[in-house]
């Protein structure tokens, strides 16, 4: 544990993310959500406003116990659990949501594939993850700025990788991608090429 590690990179993730172009992705992959919904990686909360009145129950996992601290100030009157815990090992029973969401958390997650298993057990056999992640493009030019930027990058952003192939990951770990729309966003392309969708345990 370190001051840099607990308190100040959660607090410059949390201002990198508040960017206003991202809310309509917040708002599509969040409002999709409906019943018993686990969030991974809620950070600070700040999908918290988009979850819609169909969503009876929110367990918010993160790691980062400042930026839980930072959430749970922004959960108001929602239906909410806090859970200090990794992705990788997820401490509730098997079957239990009807919606998994992640919202630019696959790239920092150390062991990517354990975590989507993981995703994968706590769904119920109809339920879905929604996510919106950033990573790799499909243009030659970037993936290899991608590749070399990621190691430098990765040391100054808490593990952050610019070139997880997002939808390779959710098939080969136990997901069938029903829905998913990929593009830039605004901004430096090698941080910036989104996939947004939907996929169902296979």
């Amino acid at each position: 544990m370190s001051f840099y590690a607990d308190i100040i990179l959660p607090r410059l993730c949390h201002v990198a993310m508040r960017n206003r172009r991202l809310l309509p992705y917040r708002e599509r992959v969040v409002g999709a959500a409906t019943g018993r919904v686990l969030e991974i990686g809620i950070g600070s909360g700040l999908n918290l406003p988009f979850y819609p009145a169909a969503v009876r129950e929110i367990t918010a996992l993160d790691p980062a116990a400042p930026l839980l601290a930072m959430a749970r100030q922004r959960a108001r009157s929602l239906p909410i659990t806090f859970l200090e815990a990794s992705a990788e090992a997820i401490p509730i029973e098997s079957g239990r949501f009807d919606a998994v969401v992640t919202t630019w958390t696959l790239c920092t997650i150390p062991n990517a594939p354990a975590a989507l298993a993981e995703m994968r057990r706590v769904l119920s056999p109809g339920g879905r993850l929604l996510f919106v992640e950033h990573g790799l493009a499909p243009d030659d030019r970037v993936r290899r700025w991608q590749d070399r930027l990621t190691p430098p990058w990765k040391a100054l952003s808490g593990g952050c990788h610019l070139n997880r192939p997002i939808q390779t990951l959710i098939e080969a770990n136990g997901f069938r991608v029903e829905r998913l729309e990929t593009g830039y966003a605004p901004g430096p392309k090698v941080m910036t090429f989104l996939y947004e969708g939907a996929a169902r345990p296979a």
